[in-house]
C-alpha cells in the first residue's frame, strides 16, 4: 500500500489519507452528533437531575429521620431508666415497709399471744382455787361425819345432834389446820 501511495503521488494525483474520512461523512456526522445531543441535553438530562434529586432528597429524609427516630430514642431510654430507677426505690421503700409492718405484726401476735396465756392461766388458777375450796367443803363434811361416825363407835353413844356434832367437828378441823400450818412454818 504504500507503494501504491509513492505512485500516485509521482503521478500527480492528490494523496488521499485513508485514517481521515471524507469532508461530507465528517458533516453529516456532525450533524448527527448535534441533533443527539440536542435531544439528549433537553429530554433525558433533566429527567436524570430530576431523578437522581429525587434521590438524594429521598436519602436525606431518611438520613434526618433516622436522626430524629434515634433521639427519640435515646429521649424514650432516658426515660425508661428514670422509671426503672423510680420503681426500683418504691419496691425498696414497700419491701422496708413491709418488713416494718411485719415486725409490728409480730409483736402485737406476741403481746396478745402473752395477755391471753396470762390470762388463762388466771382463770386456771381461778379454776382451781374454786375447786379446791369446794374439795375443802366437801371433805370436811365427809370428814366431819366419819369423825361423828367413828366418834359415836368410840364413846358408845350416839351423836345425834346436829349443833354439838357440827361444833365437834369444826373444834377438830381448826386443831388439825392449826398443826399442818405449825408444820408447815417448821
Amino acid at each position: 500500500m504504500h507503494s501504491a501511495l509513492l505512485a500516485a503521488a509521482e503521478e500527480g494525483e492528490p494523496v488521499i489519507n485513508p485514517l481521515l474520512p471524507a469532508d461530507y461523512d465528517i458533516i453529516w456526522s456532525l450533524v448527527c452528533f448535534a441533533i443527539i445531543l440536542f435531544f439528549f441535553w433537553k429530554k433525558f438530562l433533566p429527567a436524570l437531575t430530576k431523578t437522581l434529586d429525587a434521590r438524594a432528597e429521598a436519602i436525606e429524609g431518611g438520613i434526618k429521620k433516622a436522626e430524629i427516630a434515634q433521639a427519640e430514642a435515646a429521649t424514650a431510654l432516658e426515660q425508661y431508666k428514670t422509671q426503672l430507677a423510680e420503681g426500683r426505690a418504691e419496691a425498696a421503700k414497700i419491701r422496708e415497709q413491709a418488713r416494718l409492718e411485719g415486725t409490728e405484726i409480730i409483736n402485737e401476735l406476741k403481746e396478745q399471744a402473752t395477755v391471753e396465756a396470762a390470762r388463762i392461766t388466771a382463770n386456771a388458777q381461778a379454776t382451781i382455787e374454786a375447786e379446791r375450796q369446794a374439795a375443802l367443803v366437801s371433805l370436811r363434811s365427809e370428814v366431819g361425819s366419819m369423825a361423828i361416825d367413828l366418834a359415836s363407835g368410840v364413846i358408845g353413844q350416839s351423836l345425834t345432834d346436829d349443833k354439838k356434832s357440827s361444833a365437834l367437828v369444826d373444834q377438830f378441823l381448826a386443831d388439825l389446820e392449826a398443826s399442818e400450818k405449825a408444820k408447815a412454818k417448821k
